[in-house]
Order: C-alpha cells, then structure tokens, then sequence
C-alpha cells in the first residue's frame, strides 16, 4: 500500500492555489482530477484579432460556431450555452458523470482540467471585513492570502471610485485594459452625476480582472484581440490550467487524470480514498495521511454524503441570483468601434445601499461584440432578418448588465443524494433552491434600482432576463462554517468535523455569499488551508 502524504481533489481554482501552497513548503502531492481538455480547436484557432477574423478567414465559422456548430443553442437556453466551441470541453463527461437532476436549480459543473477557472470572467474582488465575517472567514487572514493570491495570477484595476469593492487595499496592480467607446462613454456620464450617483448607493469604475496588461514571466500582456471568449493566447488572462501546467514541472506533484473521487473512509490516521476510472470505469483506492477537497461545493457535497450521509441528509446550499439587462447607448449607436477590443467586463457598478460594504450587489458591464449577434437575435421580439437588421444597427451601443445579488441561507436551498442506479456513480445529486418573498422582494428592488442609475449613465435597459438559479456559477455553503464541531459542517482551518484528517479547500464553508465575484476569495481560503496543513 502507498501512503501519500497529501491527496488534493481538483485542479480548478482552489485546487491549483492549494497545491501551490503545499508545494512551496515541500510537500508531496498527489492531485486526483477529471483533467478532460481541449484537444482541438486552440489548434484550429489563428492568433488574430477578431475583426481580422471575421473579415478574411472564410473557415472562422469552425472555431466561432463550432464544427458541428455546437454553440448554436437549441430549445431554451441553459447554464452554460454561452461557451463558446473551445470551452465546451469545460462540461464534458458532466451528464454522464455528474447527474444532477432539478427543477428549480440549473448549475454548470465541470471535469476540465483546471476547472471552471478555464473559463471564468477574471473579476477579482476583495470582500470586506463585513462580507467575511458573515461568510465564516477570518478577516485578518484573508486580506493576508488575498495578496498572495493576487501575486501569483496578476490583477489589473484602477484606483477608482469602485477600488474599495474592487481590488481595496491590494498592492503591485497593473493598469486597467483600454477601454470601449461605449463604456468610456458611461464613466465619463457616470463622473458627471457621480454625487447624487454615489448618495443613491452607486458606485460605478474599473473591475480588478486577472488579466494582463504588463508581461508577467512567460505570460504575454493582452494584445487586444477580443478573442477571450475562445482561446488563450498569450496567457494574458489566468487560468487555473496554466498554474497547473507550471506544477507538474515539480517532482513533488503527482497528477492522476480521468479520476473522479466517489468517497472516502478513515481508519487508524489513513484515508482511503475511493476513484472512478472515467475511461474504463474501473474502481480504484488511494491512501493518503491527510485528504484535500477541491472539486467545487456540489462536487464536494456528493463526496461527504456518499462517505459521511444517508439518502436523507440535506446540505444546505448557496447560489448568488443573477439577471442580466440587455441595454442600449443611443450616444454610440452607429458609431464605429476600433478593432483592438477586449471582451471581458469594461466596468463595475456596485450598490452599496446602506452604505457599510456589507450587502453590496454588483453588476458587471460587458461590451458585445465577439460572442456574435445571434445570442442577442433570440431575444429580439421580431423575425430573424428584422431582428438581424436591428441588431446590427445597434451593435456599436449595445451593453450587457450582469447583476449579481448577495445571498444567506434558508430552508428552502438544501441539496439531497438520491439513489440512481442508472448512473455510472449510482446515484444523482438533486437540489431544490427556492428563495422567500422577502429576498425576492429585495432583488426586485434592486434591479429597478440599477435600470435608473443605468438610465442616468446613458445606458437603456431593453428588457430584463431572468436565466434561471445556477446561471451565475457561484456556489458555496454546502458545508458550513462552525465554531462548534458538529456533523456537515466545517472547523476554521476547513477540517471536516466527524473526520481527523479529511480538508475541504473549496467554497463549502462559506455561511453568507457576497455578490461580489468570489473566486478570489476561493483561491484565498484553499491558500489559508493549504497553509495550516503545510505548516
């Protein structure tokens, strides 16, 4: 029997930054991951900005659309058919491997290697000392591993009215990406009503994104392409895989793909750890001193119940609400955009309505050109050629809110294992997530809230899209935090109570989800555990 020192669940976020950390203070790691990637079109993919693209390549259609044009939705859209063909790689094997079945909670999980950080939006934010003590984390300490964090992946941002939602009080950041004509167009409306913006609770600048705009060692500065939705090139924007790439260099690391962990049992300071062979189904043992889980919250909560539960216990669940308001700037209607574009969130609009940085919503303001116009044509209340026409007309002035909504637990968002023997696992993850009139109440408000402070930035809101619980991708709460030990939940340091040496290094603790994108914060706790089982 080998006996491993340390046995790491997952190469996403958390994965990648626990591993490091481990790692750095000489540890010896075996990472036990789904690691499916994409293996054809970044090859297909030329190294071109996107308006070259479009313009000259008669074969774009491969790699925009995807050879089988895959990204074509069909039916109503769910969770993740904004991916375009060289990110679907991020869902496969999910269905066969990861059953889930719902009817009011709709998430997008992944098997990649590095995760869903293969294709995240790069927001960087810090939580402040208010967010972290209803989420369960330390203060000090966090603010502490946020540095660390940002050190490695390199965040871009800009001291502005939004930095204290932002990046706060992080050091060594590099200036924000040029902007679009048409959000320069809302800052510069935004700076001129910026004191009755900020007295109504709005706060409105540049995001904290990990994505370069100086070299950073072998990773390139952006170069403008606007093809961030597709591919990598360059390494301008962090990804999860590319920590892990530079890992594996490291004899201490031992990585296993085409694992997915079922569950595990202690006994006599060793824990066996259960694998599934995603090729060959085969299952396998692994035995290690100290066991890590990163896989995400709902993978995580399949782990712990199938090791720890029943067909009765419920875990509870968190998931930040999300709409998004399709918007127009007459301003810049028609108006001619440069070719040299970046495609990720231009700025940050925070509604602090109180005041204390303790329940903060945050909408995220995109630009729309290189996800193509037919995601925006099924939305159009017109045929396709007239909707195609109109959305043409209005491409150069279009903007996409994204509002993300703070979140507390309730009775009614809980997640339960279920018995499936149709499944590869034998069993199926169901979740119910229903939220109180009174929260529904609250994010209504906001919303309506954010439709005027857009309006006085120039930006019109068409219409509001509600794309369903889970199409934010923020989960967590699973397993929650606990100054007492008691069953399915989490001590501080991330140790499961009921075990001696089994770690969670994801988001399962978190007892309050701030609005705020929260994969820094993720990465930050599996430095902190990382950190305590490496000392």
């Amino acid at each position: 029997m080998e006996l491993h020192d340390f046995i790491l669940v997952g190469s996403g976020c958390t994965g990648a930054m626990a591993a490091q950390t481990l790692l750095e203070k000489g540890a010896k790691v075996l990472l036990l991951d789904g690691g499916f990637r994409d293996t054809h079109y970044d090859a297909i993919t030329p190294a071109k900005n996107f308006t070259a693209l479009r313009t000259s390549d008669p074969e774009q259609h491969r790699y925009l659309l995807g050879e089988q044009f895959e990204s074509l939705p069909e039916g109503e859209v769910k969770t993740g058919e904004q991916l375009s063909p060289g990110r679907k790689y991020l869902v496969q094997g999910v269905e066969q491997f990861l059953a889930m079945h719902s009817d009011t909670f709709f998430p997008m999980e992944s098997l990649a290697y590095g995760g869903l950080g293969g294709g995240w939006g790069l927001g960087c934010c810090v939580f402040s000392e208010n967010e972290l003590r209803q989420a369960g984390l330390n203060a000090a300490a966090m603010q502490r591993a946020y540095q660390v964090v940002s050190d490695r992946i390199g965040i871009s941002g800009t001291a502005d009215d939004a930095q204290a939602y932002t990046f706060a009080h992080l050091q060594h950041i590099q200036p924000s990406v040029n902007m679009h004509p048409v959000t320069a167009h809302i800052l510069k409306r935004y700076t001129r009503r910026r004191e009755k913006l900020n007295a109504s609770g709005f706060h409105l600048g540049r995001p904290a994104l990990a994505l370069l705009t100086q070299d950073k060692g072998e990773r390139k500065a952006i170069a403008y392409r606007d093809m961030e939705f597709y591919d990598d090139k360059g390494g301008s924007a962090w990804r999860a895989w590319m920590t892990m790439d530079e890992l594996k260099k490291n004899p201490n690391l031992q990585y296993v793909g085409n694992s997915l962990v079922l569950q595990f049992s202690e006994a006599a300071d060793v824990v066996t750890v259960e694998v599934l062979d995603l090729h060959t189904n085969e299952r396998k043992k692994y035995f290690t001193r100290k066991l890590i889980l990163a896989p995400g919250p709902l993978g995580t909560a399949r782990i712990v119940l199938r090791s720890l539960g029943n067909d009765k216990q419920q875990l509870p669940l968190l998931c930040n609400p999300y709409t998004y308001l399709p918007c127009v700037v007459p301003a810049q209607v028609g108006r001619a955009v440069p070719p040299e574009l970046c495609g990720m969130a231009q700025l940050s609009m925070f509604y602090d309505a109180d005041g204390t940085n303790s329940r903060v919503a945050m909408a995220s303001l995109y630009t729309y050109r290189s996800l193509l116009l037919f995601r925006l044509i099924r939305e159009v209340p017109l045929g396709f050629n007239e909707a195609r026409r109109l959305m043409q007309y209005l491409q150069s002035g279009i903007l996409i809110a994204g509002i993300h909504h703070p979140e507390n637990p309730g009775s009614e968002k809980f997640l339960r294992l279920d018995a499936d023997a149709a499944t590869p696992t034998g069993d199926r993850l169901f979740a119910n997530y229903k939220r109180n009139a009174a929260e529904m109440q609250e994010q209504a408000a906001t919303e309506k809230a954010y439709i005027r402070a857009l309006r006085k930035t120039g930006a019109y809101a068409l219409k509001k899209l509600d794309p369903g619980m889970g199409s934010s991708i923020h989960y967590a709460g699973v397993l929650p935090f606990s100054e007492t030990e008691k069953m399915f939940s989490l001590a501080s340091s991330g140790r499961l109570y009921g075990t001696a040496n089994v770690y969670v290094a994801d988001g399962s603790g978190f007892t309050f989800l701030p609005a705020k994108g929260l994969t820094l914060s993720l990465m930050a706790n599996a430095h902190l555990v990382a950190e305590h089982l490496g000392a």
